[in-house]
């Protein structure tokens, strides 16, 4: 099950991959408020938390058995926490452009000019955005861009996202990031590192915020991705033969 991110599926789109795996059963889910789905006035600063909630309703309703989670930037967020919550009823995270922090010095900036003048983000991302959400694209952008300042504020909650609690994920783990990422903070990596003392890093350099969707480094996700999948069945298949 792909997980996007907080601009939505197309502007960072997994054709690639679609195709590469195509021995696979892949789902990807509109969240509440972005393509498809119904529209929200806003979105809260537990809004990852949230979409945790409505995730596994989706995998209720599927009717789907411990499924692998490929979230990609808040994505990634969202299937940290349902790892955190119930990791049982899941077989797997992949973890692309991961958000660690809550506060994005860096990025505040960017998250104004989603909030305050989605326009500025250029006619190109408009186009995309518009296809995909239709005239409330402006509203997607503004709500997530305010709800990730929020999050910034929220300084008695701990400096991040999962609590300290993400020493408690105990999934099989593949971590995908860009080492030019322009949402990733001094330092941001290292510490998810530490957090996550058992998964797999694959650090590409020549990626940014989207090494799936990135000419340079699609096809090395696609590679990393196939080989995670494999891996794991591999596990299932000999923990069934014992």
């Amino acid at each position: 099950m792909f997980l996007h991110g907080g601009w939505g599926y197309e502007i960072y789109p997994i054709d690639r991959q679609l195709a590469a795996l195509s021995d696979y059963h892949i789902v990807i889910p509109d969240r509440t408020g972005y393509g498809s789905s119904g529209r929200l006035p806003r979105q809260e600063s537990d809004f990852h938390s949230r979409a945790a909630d409505e995730t596994f309703g989706v995998i209720d309703a599927l009717g789907l058995e411990r499924p692998v989670l490929w979230g990609h930037s808040d994505g990634a967020v969202i299937a940290l926490l349902m790892a955190l919550d119930a990791p049982e009823r899941l077989g797997g995270l992949i973890l692309e452009a991961a958000h660690f922090y809550r506060d994005k010095p860096s990025s505040r900036e960017f998250f104004e000019v989603m909030r305050d003048d989605p326009d500025k983000l250029g006619e190109r991302v408009a186009s995309v955005l518009a296809r995909e959400h239709g005239e409330s694209w402006r509203d997607v952008m503004r709500i997530n861009g305010a709800a990730w300042l929020a999050i910034a504020a929220q300084k008695s909650a701990g400096a991040d996202l999962y609590s300290g609690r993400l020493h408690g994920v105990a999934l099989p783990v593949l971590v995908v990031h860009g080492g030019r990422d322009p949402r990733t903070e001094p330092g941001e990596l290292d510490a998810l590192r530490r957090a996550l003392p058992g998964a797999a890093f694959a650090i590409l350099p020549d990626g940014g915020h989207s090494p799936h969707s990135e000419r340079a480094t699609a096809d090395d996700v696609t590679h990393l991705v196939r080989r995670f999948l494999a891996d794991l069945a591999s596990s299932r298949e000999q923990h069934a033969a014992s």
